[in-house]
């Protein structure tokens, strides 16, 4: 008799967990797409089904009853399992869809400003000068320095500061201010150094001519 009255709570135990699975099931066949919806539903019919037994019934032969009822619970938990996966990896799909949408349109943005930069760059590169401008463009040909050959250096400014008589060893002919004028700094300094002088090639016009009237 306690046996009997063990398989029979153990019979309604079943019954009620099926009723509890195809309430399950129906909640979640909602979210799903139709296709597994439909199909999900179809088993919690099923295990509602079998959790409905009269008591006569589960009284009679409650191991027969219990088994089935415990049959249709497996398969609509299975079924419930397959669909929440696929349910979580079609979001966990969509999800990673949308992030690889969003690095694109980050990566295609950042080309963009990359490409209009360098647009402008050369816009402004090849903007000519305006008029009025000075243009500080060097050309290499004028920025070469042209050196002497002899010892002949740039004349420097003139200045109040009258220089120190050079000292020479031959005595200068004498020749007219006024003829000597007229020669420029190299004559001046080639009659200096045909005179015999020395120490003059930094003097300055006047000072060979000083130094050519000595």
């Amino acid at each position: 008799m306690t046996k009997t009255k063990k398989a029979t709570r153990a019979a309604q135990a079943a019954l009620e967990a099926a009723a509890e699975a195809a309430k399950d099931a129906k909640r979640l066949s909602k979210t799903l797409p139709k296709k597994d919806a439909k199909k999900l539903r179809s088993l919690a019919d099923e295990t509602k089904d079998a959790s409905r037994v009269s008591k006569k019934r589960v009284a009679r032969n409650p191991r027969k009853v219990e088994k089935k009822a415990v049959a249709a619970i497996a398969r609509v938990e299975k079924a419930a399992d397959k669909a929440e996966a696929k349910l979580a990896a079609a979001k966990a799909a969509a999800i990673k869809k949308q992030k690889d949408a969003a690095k694109k349109h980050t990566k295609m943005a950042a080309k963009k400003r990359r490409t209009t930069a360098g647009t402008t760059g050369s816009n402004a590169a090849a903007e000519p000068t305006p008029a009025g401008a000075k243009d500080t463009t060097v050309d290499s040909s004028e920025s070469a320095a042209v050196l002497p050959l002899d010892d002949t250096v740039v004349e420097p400014p003139l200045n109040d500061t009258p220089a120190p008589e050079p000292a020479h060893t031959a005595a200068a002919p004498e020749t007219p201010s006024e003829d000597l004028s007229s020669l420029t700094v190299v004559q001046l300094r080639d009659r200096a150094r045909a005179a015999g002088h020395t120490g003059f090639s930094r003097f300055t016009k006047a000072q060979l001519i000083a130094l050519l009237s000595s």
